[in-house]
C-alpha cells in the first residue's frame, strides 16, 4: 500500500490546477506556472482545495507511479506558491563566487574560473563571497544546478576544502601522521 500515493494534496489560495487530456496537469500560482504529463493509469482528481490520485490496480508498476506522481504533484503546488532554495556554503583559502547578470563564477582552486548560467525559471544569489543561493519554481531544476555546483569542487575529508550544502556535515579523516 502506497502511503505516500493516499495522502491529499491541500492547494493553497492563489493556486489554480487545470488538469487536461492524457493527464497533462498546469499549476499556476503566484511564483509561476508548471506543465507536466502524468502517467495515464494514475487518476487525479480535483474537488475544493483538495487533490487526490487513485490507481487501477495493487500492480507493482502501478504502486511506484501513484506515489511518484503524488510527490511530484505536490512539488508543482508547493513550488509556484512557495519556491525552492538551495544553499551552498564555499569553504577554502581563495575559494569564492561572484555573480555576472544571471551567471555564477566560482573560483575554486582550478587555474581557471568555473562559470554556471542557470535553467530557466532559477536563478542564483551569491551572498557575500562564500555563498550561493539557488532558487527557482523546478525542485528538480533547482536541486540539479545546485548538484552541479557542488560537483565542481566536492568537500574533502582531509582539510574540508570545497564546496557544500549548508548544514552538510564532512566527516574529516586523519592524516598520515595521525595514528
Amino acid at each position: 500500500m502506497s502511503r505516500v500515493g493516499k495522502k491529499p494534496i491541500e492547494v493553497p489560495a492563489g493556486v489554480t490546477i487545470t488538469i487536461g487530456d492524457k493527464n497533462e496537469v498546469t499549476v499556476k500560482g503566484p511564483k509561476g506556472e508548471l506543465t507536466r504529463v502524468f502517467h495515464q493509469d494514475i487518476t487525479i482528481s480535483q474537488e475544493d482545495n483538495v487533490l487526490t490520485l487513485t490507481r487501477p490496480s495493487d500492480s507493482k508498476e502501478h504502486r511506484t507511479n501513484h506515489g511518484t506522481s503524488r510527490a511530484l504533484l505536490s512539488n508543482m503546488v508547493t513550488g509556484v506558491s512557495q519556491g525552492f532554495e538551495r544553499t551552498l556554503e564555499l569553504v577554502g583559502v581563495g575559494y569564492r563566487a561572484q555573480q555576472q547578470g544571471a551567471k555564477l563564477i566560482l573560483n575554486v582552486g582550478y587555474s581557471h574560473p568555473v562559470e554556471f548560467t542557470p535553467a530557466e525559471g532559477v536563478e542564483v544569489e551569491v551572498q557575500g563571497n562564500t555563498k550561493v543561493i539557488v532558487r527557482g519554481i523546478n525542485k528538480e531544476h533547482v536541486g540539479a544546478l545546485a548538484s552541479n555546483i557542488r560537483a565542481t569542487r566536492p568537500p574533502e575529508p582531509y582539510k574540508g576544502k570545497g564546496i557544500r550544502y549548508e548544514g552538510e556535515v564532512v566527516r574529516r579523516k586523519e592524516g598520515k601522521t595521525g595514528k
